[in-house]
Protein backbone atom coordinates (compact mmCIF):
# COMPACT_ATOMS: atom_id res chain seq x y z
CA UNK A 1 0.00 0.00 0.00
CA UNK A 2 2.64 2.51 1.25
CA UNK A 3 5.02 2.54 -2.17
CA UNK A 4 1.15 2.69 -4.25
CA UNK A 5 0.14 5.33 -2.17
CA UNK A 6 3.86 7.11 -2.45
CA UNK A 7 4.30 6.69 -6.38
CA UNK A 8 0.25 8.53 -6.65
CA UNK A 9 1.74 11.35 -4.37
CA UNK A 10 4.94 12.13 -6.55
CA UNK A 11 2.10 12.09 -9.46
CA UNK A 12 0.60 14.83 -7.56
CA UNK A 13 3.60 16.77 -6.57
CA UNK A 14 4.38 17.24 -10.26
CA UNK A 15 1.17 18.59 -11.24
CA UNK A 16 0.28 20.44 -8.07
CA UNK A 17 3.77 22.85 -6.80
CA UNK A 18 2.61 23.23 -3.37
CA UNK A 19 2.77 19.29 -2.53
CA UNK A 20 6.60 19.16 -0.21
CA UNK A 21 7.52 15.67 1.00
CA UNK A 22 9.77 15.54 3.89
CA UNK A 23 10.91 12.15 5.63
CA UNK A 24 12.37 11.55 8.88
CA UNK A 25 15.75 9.80 7.30
CA UNK A 26 14.01 6.70 6.60
CA UNK A 27 11.85 5.36 3.58
CA UNK A 28 14.47 5.79 0.93
CA UNK A 29 13.38 2.24 -0.85
CA UNK A 30 9.76 3.67 -0.91
CA UNK A 31 9.93 7.60 -1.53
CA UNK A 32 12.19 7.05 -4.08
CA UNK A 33 9.86 8.64 -6.80
CA UNK A 34 9.51 11.76 -4.68
CA UNK A 35 13.10 12.11 -4.33
CA UNK A 36 13.49 11.70 -8.03
CA UNK A 37 10.21 13.38 -9.60
CA UNK A 38 10.38 16.48 -7.38
CA UNK A 39 13.76 16.73 -5.79
CA UNK A 40 13.27 20.74 -5.12
CA UNK A 41 10.47 19.71 -2.81
CA UNK A 42 11.59 16.60 -1.08
CA UNK A 43 13.42 16.88 2.24
CA UNK A 44 15.16 14.24 4.63
CA UNK A 45 15.40 16.33 8.00
CA UNK A 46 17.05 13.20 9.72
CA UNK A 47 16.10 11.84 13.05
CA UNK A 48 14.10 14.69 14.17
CA UNK A 49 10.59 14.36 14.01
CA UNK A 50 9.59 17.04 16.20
CA UNK A 51 11.48 19.13 13.56
CA UNK A 52 9.79 17.65 10.95
CA UNK A 53 6.43 18.63 12.13
CA UNK A 54 7.44 22.03 13.28
CA UNK A 55 8.89 23.19 9.77
CA UNK A 56 5.64 21.57 7.79
CA UNK A 57 3.74 23.95 10.11
CA UNK A 58 5.41 26.84 8.91
CA UNK A 59 5.65 25.41 5.50
CA UNK A 60 1.88 24.99 5.20
CA UNK A 61 1.40 28.67 7.09
CA UNK A 62 3.24 29.67 3.94
CA UNK A 63 0.44 28.26 1.39
CA UNK A 64 2.00 25.01 0.62
CA UNK A 65 1.00 21.60 1.50
CA UNK A 66 3.71 19.63 3.65
CA UNK A 67 3.46 15.75 3.74
CA UNK A 68 5.89 14.43 6.53
CA UNK A 69 6.33 10.49 6.00
CA UNK A 70 7.43 8.08 9.45
CA UNK A 71 6.51 4.92 11.07
CA UNK A 72 3.28 5.56 12.37
CA UNK A 73 5.31 5.29 16.01
CA UNK A 74 7.46 8.05 15.00
CA UNK A 75 5.23 10.66 12.99
CA UNK A 76 2.36 10.60 15.50
CA UNK A 77 3.21 9.46 19.06
CA UNK A 78 7.23 11.47 18.80
CA UNK A 79 6.47 14.64 17.93
CA UNK A 80 2.45 14.52 19.12
CA UNK A 81 3.03 17.88 21.54
CA UNK A 82 4.17 19.58 17.64
CA UNK A 83 1.22 18.36 16.03
CA UNK A 84 -1.18 19.81 18.92
CA UNK A 85 0.69 22.80 19.06
CA UNK A 86 1.13 23.26 15.29
CA UNK A 87 -1.47 21.86 12.53
CA UNK A 88 -4.01 21.67 14.65
CA UNK A 89 -4.64 24.80 16.55
CA UNK A 90 -3.99 26.71 13.80
CA UNK A 91 -5.81 24.58 11.56
CA UNK A 92 -2.77 23.80 9.13
CA UNK A 93 -2.94 20.84 5.76
CA UNK A 94 0.18 19.40 7.23
CA UNK A 95 -0.51 15.40 6.23
CA UNK A 96 0.87 12.97 8.65
CA UNK A 97 1.58 9.90 6.94
CA UNK A 98 1.88 6.55 9.63
CA UNK A 99 3.27 3.45 8.04
CA UNK A 100 3.15 0.34 9.61
CA UNK A 101 -0.46 0.87 11.37
CA UNK A 102 -0.77 -2.05 14.78
CA UNK A 103 2.20 -4.81 14.77
CA UNK A 104 3.11 -4.70 11.32
CA UNK A 105 6.66 -3.94 12.57
CA UNK A 106 6.88 -7.15 14.16
CA UNK A 107 10.06 -8.41 14.36
CA UNK A 108 11.26 -4.88 15.33
CA UNK A 109 9.99 -4.94 18.34
CA UNK A 110 6.81 -2.67 20.97
CA UNK A 111 8.80 0.48 20.02
CA UNK A 112 7.43 0.39 16.76
CA UNK A 113 4.04 -1.25 17.38
CA UNK A 114 1.63 1.42 16.57
CA UNK A 115 -1.31 0.48 18.79
CA UNK A 116 -2.72 4.10 20.37
CA UNK A 117 -1.87 6.07 17.22
CA UNK A 118 -5.52 5.94 16.19
CA UNK A 119 -6.98 6.93 20.03
CA UNK A 120 -4.11 9.41 20.21
CA UNK A 121 -4.72 11.53 16.88
CA UNK A 122 -8.58 10.97 18.08
CA UNK A 123 -8.41 13.65 20.89
CA UNK A 124 -7.44 16.70 18.39
CA UNK A 125 -10.47 17.94 17.19
CA UNK A 126 -10.70 19.10 13.20
CA UNK A 127 -7.85 16.41 12.21
CA UNK A 128 -9.09 13.67 9.65
CA UNK A 129 -7.95 10.02 10.10
CA UNK A 130 -7.95 7.69 7.44
CA UNK A 131 -7.44 3.91 7.74
CA UNK A 132 -7.44 2.46 4.09
CA UNK A 133 -8.41 -1.31 3.91
CA UNK A 134 -6.48 -1.59 0.85
CA UNK A 135 -4.25 0.02 -1.82
CA UNK A 136 -7.42 1.01 -4.16
CA UNK A 137 -8.72 2.42 -1.24
CA UNK A 138 -6.00 4.57 -0.26
CA UNK A 139 -5.31 5.76 -3.11
CA UNK A 140 -9.05 7.32 -3.29
CA UNK A 141 -8.85 8.82 0.02
CA UNK A 142 -5.79 10.56 -1.09
CA UNK A 143 -7.03 11.68 -4.49
CA UNK A 144 -9.67 13.05 -2.56
CA UNK A 145 -8.34 14.87 1.03
CA UNK A 146 -5.18 15.64 0.14
CA UNK A 147 -6.26 19.31 -0.63
CA UNK A 148 -8.39 19.67 2.60
CA UNK A 149 -8.32 22.85 4.39
CA UNK A 150 -6.87 21.02 8.15
CA UNK A 151 -4.46 18.48 9.00
CA UNK A 152 -4.74 14.64 8.18
CA UNK A 153 -3.44 11.66 9.55
CA UNK A 154 -3.13 8.70 6.62
CA UNK A 155 -2.11 5.12 8.50
CA UNK A 156 -0.75 3.21 6.33
CA UNK A 157 0.13 -0.54 6.00
CA UNK A 158 3.61 -1.60 4.60
CA UNK A 159 2.30 -4.57 2.97
CA UNK A 160 0.93 -5.52 -0.10
CA UNK A 161 -2.93 -5.72 0.56
CA UNK A 162 -4.72 -6.91 -2.13
CA UNK A 163 -8.39 -5.75 -2.85
CA UNK A 164 -11.26 -6.22 -0.13
CA UNK A 165 -14.06 -8.37 -1.82
CA UNK A 166 -16.70 -5.74 -2.25
CA UNK A 167 -14.71 -2.75 -1.93
CA UNK A 168 -12.56 -1.78 -4.53
CA UNK A 169 -15.54 -2.06 -7.08
CA UNK A 170 -17.68 0.56 -5.42
CA UNK A 171 -18.60 3.32 -7.70
CA UNK A 172 -18.97 5.86 -7.02
CA UNK A 173 -16.65 5.53 -4.04
CA UNK A 174 -17.63 8.25 -0.89
CA UNK A 175 -14.30 9.03 0.69
CA UNK A 176 -16.46 10.93 3.36
CA UNK A 177 -18.63 8.10 4.08
CA UNK A 178 -15.98 6.35 5.79
CA UNK A 179 -16.97 2.73 6.20
CA UNK A 180 -18.98 0.34 3.36
CA UNK A 181 -21.52 -2.38 4.30
CA UNK A 182 -19.90 -5.20 2.47
CA UNK A 183 -22.47 -8.08 3.12
CA UNK A 184 -26.00 -7.99 4.94
CA UNK A 185 -27.00 -10.18 7.13
CA UNK A 186 -29.77 -11.43 9.29
CA UNK A 187 -29.61 -8.96 12.00
CA UNK A 188 -27.42 -11.21 14.72
CA UNK A 189 -23.85 -9.75 14.43
CA UNK A 190 -22.46 -7.46 12.26
CA UNK A 191 -18.51 -7.61 12.18
CA UNK A 192 -16.43 -3.96 11.45
CA UNK A 193 -13.12 -4.50 10.74
CA UNK A 194 -10.71 -1.38 10.90
CA UNK A 195 -8.11 -0.90 7.81
CA UNK A 196 -6.16 -3.54 6.10
CA UNK A 197 -7.75 -5.95 8.87
CA UNK A 198 -10.62 -6.03 6.33
CA UNK A 199 -8.96 -8.28 4.27
CA UNK A 200 -10.29 -11.17 6.72
CA UNK A 201 -13.75 -10.19 6.32
CA UNK A 202 -14.82 -12.64 3.76
CA UNK A 203 -13.06 -15.54 5.55
CA UNK A 204 -14.87 -14.43 9.15
CA UNK A 205 -18.03 -14.42 7.08
CA UNK A 206 -17.28 -17.95 5.49
CA UNK A 207 -16.21 -19.33 9.10
CA UNK A 208 -19.26 -18.11 10.81
CA UNK A 209 -21.85 -19.44 7.69
CA UNK A 210 -20.68 -22.89 8.32
CA UNK A 211 -22.27 -22.40 11.99
CA UNK A 212 -25.46 -20.77 10.54
CA UNK A 213 -24.42 -17.31 11.32
CA UNK A 214 -25.08 -14.82 9.00
CA UNK A 215 -23.09 -11.86 9.26
CA UNK A 216 -23.10 -8.86 8.31
CA UNK A 217 -19.38 -7.28 7.33
CA UNK A 218 -18.28 -3.60 7.15
CA UNK A 219 -15.03 -1.85 5.76
CA UNK A 220 -14.01 0.75 7.95
CA UNK A 221 -11.77 3.17 6.46
CA UNK A 222 -12.60 6.73 8.03
CA UNK A 223 -12.14 7.10 11.91
CA UNK A 224 -12.96 10.88 11.88
CA UNK A 225 -15.44 12.08 10.27
CA UNK A 226 -16.64 8.81 11.66
CA UNK A 227 -19.67 7.26 9.83
CA UNK A 228 -21.88 7.98 12.83
CA UNK A 229 -25.04 7.35 11.29
CA UNK A 230 -24.17 3.73 9.72
CA UNK A 231 -22.41 2.92 12.89
CA UNK A 232 -25.74 4.05 15.15
CA UNK A 233 -27.82 1.57 12.30
CA UNK A 234 -25.54 -1.21 12.62
CA UNK A 235 -26.05 -1.23 16.21
CA UNK A 236 -30.01 -0.85 16.31
CA UNK A 237 -30.55 -3.23 13.52
CA UNK A 238 -28.04 -5.90 15.02
CA UNK A 239 -27.72 -7.62 18.52
CA UNK A 240 -24.06 -8.01 18.65
CA UNK A 241 -21.77 -5.24 17.15
CA UNK A 242 -18.08 -6.71 16.52
CA UNK A 243 -15.01 -4.78 15.60
CA UNK A 244 -11.92 -5.38 14.71
CA UNK A 245 -8.58 -3.64 14.41
CA UNK A 246 -4.44 -3.81 15.37
CA UNK A 247 -5.19 -0.95 17.93
CA UNK A 248 -5.89 -0.74 21.58
CA UNK A 249 -8.86 -1.41 22.52
CA UNK A 250 -9.35 2.00 23.94
CA UNK A 251 -9.38 4.89 21.83
CA UNK A 252 -9.57 3.02 18.33
CA UNK A 253 -12.48 1.97 16.09
CA UNK A 254 -14.25 -0.02 19.53
CA UNK A 255 -14.33 3.17 21.46
CA UNK A 256 -15.39 5.20 18.14
CA UNK A 257 -18.62 2.67 18.43
CA UNK A 258 -18.87 2.73 22.22
CA UNK A 259 -19.25 6.35 22.05
CA UNK A 260 -21.85 5.67 19.14
CA UNK A 261 -24.01 3.38 21.05
CA UNK A 262 -23.73 5.51 24.18
CA UNK A 263 -24.50 8.86 22.58
CA UNK A 264 -27.57 7.12 20.12
CA UNK A 265 -29.19 4.94 22.44
CA UNK A 266 -28.67 2.21 19.94
CA UNK A 267 -29.19 -1.19 21.85
CA UNK A 268 -26.46 -3.80 20.16
CA UNK A 269 -24.03 -5.33 22.38
CA UNK A 270 -20.31 -4.20 21.69
CA UNK A 271 -17.77 -7.23 21.65
CA UNK A 272 -14.34 -5.92 20.69
CA UNK A 273 -11.59 -7.52 19.20
CA UNK A 274 -8.50 -5.79 19.75
CA UNK A 275 -5.24 -5.58 21.51
CA UNK A 276 -6.03 -5.88 25.58
CA UNK A 277 -2.71 -5.49 27.22
CA UNK A 278 1.22 -4.18 26.48
CA UNK A 279 2.87 -6.41 24.47
CA UNK A 280 6.13 -6.55 26.97
CA UNK A 281 8.30 -9.25 25.93
CA UNK A 282 6.67 -10.07 22.88
CA UNK A 283 8.04 -11.00 19.74
CA UNK A 284 7.43 -13.40 16.56
CA UNK A 285 6.09 -12.70 12.96
CA UNK A 286 3.08 -10.38 12.13
CA UNK A 287 1.02 -13.62 12.45
CA UNK A 288 2.21 -14.96 15.94
CA UNK A 289 1.28 -11.65 17.31
CA UNK A 290 -1.46 -10.86 16.24
CA UNK A 291 -2.47 -14.92 17.33
CA UNK A 292 -0.84 -13.69 20.93
CA UNK A 293 -3.24 -10.24 20.40
CA UNK A 294 -6.42 -12.76 19.90
CA UNK A 295 -7.17 -10.92 16.61
CA UNK A 296 -6.44 -13.34 14.54
CA UNK A 297 -9.02 -14.66 12.19
CA UNK A 298 -9.24 -18.05 14.41
CA UNK A 299 -9.76 -15.78 17.72
CA UNK A 300 -12.15 -13.55 16.41
CA UNK A 301 -14.28 -16.49 15.25
CA UNK A 302 -14.11 -18.12 18.01
CA UNK A 303 -15.03 -14.99 19.80
CA UNK A 304 -18.17 -14.16 18.09
CA UNK A 305 -19.29 -17.62 18.45
CA UNK A 306 -19.04 -17.90 21.82
CA UNK A 307 -21.22 -14.07 21.58
CA UNK A 308 -23.64 -15.25 19.56
CA UNK A 309 -24.02 -18.59 21.86
CA UNK A 310 -25.04 -15.86 24.94
CA UNK A 311 -27.92 -15.02 22.76
CA UNK A 312 -29.35 -11.01 22.47
CA UNK A 313 -28.24 -8.48 25.02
Amino acid sequence: MRSEFVAALAHLAQQDERIVFLTGDLGYGVVGPLFEQVPERTFNVGVAEQNMVAMATGLAEAGLIPFVYSIATFSVLRPFEFIRNGPVLHQLPVRVIGVGGGMEYANNGPSHFALEDVGVMRTQPGVQIYCPNDTSTALRILADTYTSPGPVYYRLSKQTTPDVAGLADVAPFDVAAGAQVLASGDGRVAVLALGPMAGELGRIADSLAADGIDATTVAVWGVSPAPTGLLARLASQHDIVVTVESHYSVGGLGSLVADVIAETGAAGRLVRCAVEQAPIGVVGTQHDLARWARIDHDSVVDRIRAEVARGRP
